[in-house]
């Protein structure tokens, strides 16, 4: 059966998250119900990250297989077209090779956090950003944050119901950088666990504040203890923006 790799964009606001629902709203079922209304097939989609509800995506990956081979482009166009009543788009569908698996082949995700920091309310991005009305010192997180980077027991910043069999995870980029009004903080690592961005993103903010500073980051991280993390970050302003895969940059 030919393989097909999904590059996909889409605003979470409104889904249950990207994993299946019995209600149908989660991304994998919009995608799956296009899928079937193009092809005929009902196929699963194989995602390379299981967004929660809220999250967003610019470059989210998939792969699905189908009975019928299809024009890369023509597959895009005829998804794309079952997929207008909702915001998901697939950008880019190319074929794949029989072994290619978004999830398990990927070699890294990549997420962008949005902070606007400002005391007037998001108007265009309502719902894109986590609105925060008191100046945060970027130059404070982004120094905070490298405690966090490298491979450590990430027990404190993942939630208490994460399903992953380990809590070590290797962190290979954390950065906090001001863009005008806005905080952004990018992460980096091979995966990522249940909530560990938003975790700590909400703990980087109590730096930003001056409530804390990098040794309390420190000492948060070596508790091991989900009730040391600071207030989890909302998921309105999380953004799923790449994957690599072997071979990428």
């Amino acid at each position: 059966m030919p393989r097909y790799r999904l590059t996909i964009e889409y605003d979470g606001t409104t889904f249950y998250g990207w994993q299946s629902q019995a209600g149908g709203e989660a991304v994998q079922d919009h995608l799956a119900a296009a899928v079937f209304k193009a092809s005929g097939e009902t196929i699963s989609v194989r995602g390379a990250g299981r967004t929660d509800s809220g999250v967003h995506a610019l470059g989210q990956v998939a792969h699905i297989d189908l009975a019928k081979a299809w024009e890369p482009y023509r597959l895009r166009e005829a998804l794309n077209f079952h997929l207008k009543p909702v915001a998901i788009a697939v950008l880019d569908a190319a074929a794949a090779a029989p072994d290619f698996d978004a999830r398990f082949s990927a070699t890294a995700r990549h997420y962008l956090y949005r902070i606007l920091s400002r005391r007037a309310p998001p108007t265009l991005d309502k719902d894109r950003v986590w609105w925060v009305t008191i100046e945060l010192d970027a130059y404070a997180m982004h120094e905070a944050a490298q405690v966090l980077v490298g491979h450590h027991d990430f027990t404190t910043f993942r939630a208490a119901g994460c399903q992953a069999n380990s809590p070590m995870r290797t962190l290979d980029r954390l950065h906090v950088a001001r863009a005008g009004a806005e905080i952004h903080v990018t992460a980096s690592a091979r995966s990522f666990l249940h909530n560990q961005v938003r975790s700590m993103v909400g703990s980087l903010k109590l730096v930003g504040e001056g409530r804390w500073t990098a040794n309390d980051l420190r000492d948060a991280l070596d508790a091991r203890h989900r009730p040391a993390c600071g207030p989890v970050a909302p998921a309105a302003g999380l953004y799923l923006t790449r994957v690599d895969y072997p071979g990428e940059a």
